[in-house]
């Protein structure tokens, strides 16, 4: 495998849309979706350190603080999973992928595609368990926290959980089309 093939591969980045128009739109998705996760991530900070000034200096904590950040530490992971499938970003042995690529590439691509079709499989049962949630949810008006004192609805983080397995499965499905391409072109 040359130099350049070997930079792309350990910098993935969004294709263009006339290259490779599913990546591109699966890329842009994800991208979109894990720029509002670090919004998310900022926002959560800042309502955690308002939360703890008020409490430690004016003694007037913000209500349901816990049960906001319980939320969406959550529905962060899902909106950024995507994106970390799409950049090989998600936590694996990488002294090992990158031991066994100067040897063997052709060995790398097969485990790149076992272990995207491993994320793309997990992804969906998480999708396939979490639709009938997100539906009872929805039609139940369900709320999360203590009522009278403080509640959340939980749909619209049911909802970022459905949609981000669907893109983080769509996604690792790719990852496996794009693994069996760069594995048929090492071959030629």
């Amino acid at each position: 495998m040359n130099q350049v093939n070997t930079a792309a591969r350990d910098h993935p980045t969004v294709p263009k849309f006339a290259d490779a128009p599913v990546g591109a739109v699966l890329g842009t998705v994800a991208a979109i979706m894990s720029s509002i996760g670090t919004l998310c991530v900022g926002a959560l900070m800042a309502l955690v350190v308002a939360d703890v000034l008020g409490r430690n200096f004016f003694n007037a904590p913000i209500t349901g603080v816990s049960e906001i950040a319980a939320r969406t530490i959550v529905a962060i992971v899902f909106l950024q999973v995507a994106a970390a499938i799409q950049q090989k970003r998600l936590t694996r042995a990488d002294f090992l992928v990158r031991r066994f690529e100067r040897s063997s590439p052709r060995f790398v691509c097969l485990l790149e595609i076992i272990f995207a079709l491993t994320g793309a499989v997990v992804f969906a049962l998480i999708l396939w368990a979490s639709w009938p949630k997100l539906i009872d949810a929805w039609y139940g008006s369900e709320f999360f926290g203590v009522q009278g004192v403080f509640t959340i609805p939980t749909a619209p983080f049911r909802a970022i959980t459905v949609f981000g397995c669907a893109v983080a499965s769509l996604s690792a499905f790719y990852r496996v089309y794009d693994e069996i391409r760069s594995f048929r072109s090492q071959t030629s």
